[in-house]
């Protein structure tokens, strides 16, 4: 009998195959699952659950992202003309060497004023993009924090910059004379966001991520903007995650 039971344990093995050295398959198959969670995780909190919260409010969820787009063609529209090229300078031009009284009472419409030099028509699907998501992820008040508190980081962080003067992270003076306006820190700072809350490591390659590559190829005046509205918006969105976490869990602490 001990012979008929040690051939049927010889066939069994037989019929598994060779077994895997310990920790070899197991460690790609895990980082198999783990992959595969992000990305399903990622697909349901970007594009599943945001087309879900548009078909339940139409039109009206995406209102601000409407607004935004809307802002922006009318300013462009508006500054093709004498007189409407110097009320947008009036109301929405942002530079340097502007009073800080002034910056900062310009820098909500500067946000829809497109830049003097990028393509307008080319940057509205992206405008509208980031918008709408975080719109339909977070609601209109806190996208319009973000947007403003991304637009505003950049905008001091230009004019301390400048104060710096010439060399190392510092800009010379006639760089306060550059017209800063356009969406484009807005934008950056709302998808660097949202992948942050989201945990979205895929949106932040693409947005954020990319942005980062270019503005440190490109590390002018605008590059260095867009660099600290990615890290104000990877700051807020670290933050925010804080703060839920001990929402969550309200256990004093010591014990």
């Amino acid at each position: 009998m001990s012979h008929v039971a040690d051939g049927r344990r010889e066939d069994a093995r037989e019929v598994q195959g060779p077994q895997q050295p310990p920790g070899g398959g197991g460690v790609l198959s895990r980082l198999r699952r783990t992959v595969g969670r992000v990305l399903r995780g990622e697909w349901q909190a970007i594009v599943v659950a945001p087309v879900k919260e548009l078909s339940r409010r139409g039109p009206r969820g995406v209102s601000l992202a409407l607004f935004a787009v809307l802002a922006v063609i009318v300013l462009h529209e508006i500054h093709l003309t004498v007189r409407g090229a110097v009320a947008v300078r009036l109301l929405g031009e942002v530079s340097g060497d502007l009073p800080l009284w002034l910056a900062l009472l310009r820098t909500p419409v500067s946000m829809f004023v497109p830049a003097v030099d990028l393509p307008v028509w080319g940057g509205l699907p992206k405008l509208f993009l980031a918008f709408a998501l975080a719109e339909l992820t977070m609601g209109r008040t806190r996208t319009l924090l973000i947007a403003y508190g991304t637009t505003l980081a950049g905008t001091l962080s230009a004019r301390a910059m400048i104060a710096l003067g010439p060399g190392g992270l510092g800009l010379p003076p006639e760089a306060g004379q550059a017209i800063d306006t356009g969406p484009s820190a807005a934008v950056v700072g709302l998808f660097t966001y949202i992948a942050v809350v989201r945990r979205a490591p895929v949106l932040f390659l693409f947005t954020g991520g990319a942005m980062v590559l270019q503005s440190l190829a490109k590390f002018n005046l605008a590059g260095r903007e867009h660099l600290v509205a990615v890290g104000v918006a990877i700051l807020l969105g670290a933050l925010h995650g804080r703060l839920r976490t001990r929402r969550a869990d309200p256990t004093p602490l010591g014990h």
